[in-house]
């Protein structure tokens, strides 16, 4: 068996390639890895620590050739290379699970079973452990969002202070559970645990922007307001 490591050096935006084998690997390009290390451990070969190294693993099983080299980006849209740019600054570690997760959400709106699969893949991470996460935290949605989305947080202080009839009223007009969208695909209702203002409880969300202290009619009134735009 042999083992050889494949690296391409990045800097100020110019790739260069060099390769390190037993038998001299023809060099690489950034394009076929992205994954970023700190280069303090290869200081002593590439003398140039402010420099980005990509590296991909190559090994022969008695003729069978293994690239274990990262997956491709999921489509040609440019929101994927922001996701990817997240990954990379944290080195493509398993710790930057919810960050990355949180820049695909943010970029897309919601998180598919494709992108799940890819950010996994890429982190190294199980796939359940993604998937965990995702199913886990309520700011992730894993259907396309409404035009509008209202959530209500139902944290403790929230709770008390009467949350509770607040979901069931905005579900009752709606005709939909919290955690879905209507049919025309006008309004999102969600609910978090907590939104970090418990001094202005009961709390509503109304497209990212925080109403404090709101009553059902509140509620009521500004779905209306949605569903006619």
């Amino acid at each position: 068996m042999l083992i050889a490591l494949r690296i391409g050096v990045r800097s100020h935006g110019d790739v260069e390639a060099k390769s390190v084998s037993q038998r001299g690997i023809e060099p690489t390009t950034s394009d076929e890895c992205h994954y970023g290390f700190p280069t303090s451990a290869f200081r002593t070969r590439l003398d140039e620590p402010r420099r980005t190294v990509c590296l991909s693993l190559i090994v022969w099983f008695g003729g069978i050739v293994l690239a274990l080299t990262p997956p491709p980006l999921p489509s040609d849209d440019k929101r994927w290379k922001i996701v990817n740019g997240t990954m990379r600054k944290n080195g493509f570690s398993r710790s930057a699970l919810i960050e990355t997760l949180h820049t695909v959400q943010s970029s897309f709106g919601f998180l598919d079973d494709d992108a799940i699969k890819f950010v996994a893949q890429s982190l190294r991470v199980p796939l359940s452990q993604a998937y965990g996460v995702v199913t886990f935290y309520h700011y992730f949605s894993l259907k396309p969002p409404g035009k509008h989305t209202m959530t209500i947080c139902t944290g403790t202080a929230c709770y008390i202070k009467g949350t509770d009839k607040l979901v069931a009223s905005a579900e009752k007009h709606l005709g939909v559970c919290q955690g879905h969208t209507t049919k025309d695909g006008q309004i999102s209702l969600m609910t978090a645990r907590c939104v970090g203002a418990c001094g202005r409880a009961p709390v509503v969300l109304t497209d990212g922007e925080l109403q404090g202290q709101v009553t059902g009619d509140q509620v009521i009134a500004q779905l209306e307001r949605w569903a006619v735009e």
